[in-house]
């Protein structure tokens, strides 16, 4: 529980959902999809991408 306070609840949802989306691309890739399994498996860098950008800017604003 210390953990999700110090990280704060919106970036650990963040952080669950490209878990998620990298089990769920890794199914897809494995299944015989490959294609599709990889752009979905792009999908977690971005948002953590856009997690960080978000970051800089509340870090600049103070």
């Amino acid at each position: 529980m210390n953990f999700i306070k110090k990280l704060g609840p919106s970036n650990f949802l963040m952080l669950l959902l490209c878990i998620l989306i990298i089990i769920v691309a890794e199914y897809v890739f494995l299944s015989g999809d490959q294609l599709h399994g990889i752009f979905l498996g792009l999908w977690a860098p971005t948002l953590l991408g856009v997690m960080i950008y978000l970051k800089l800017i509340d870090r600049e604003r103070r």
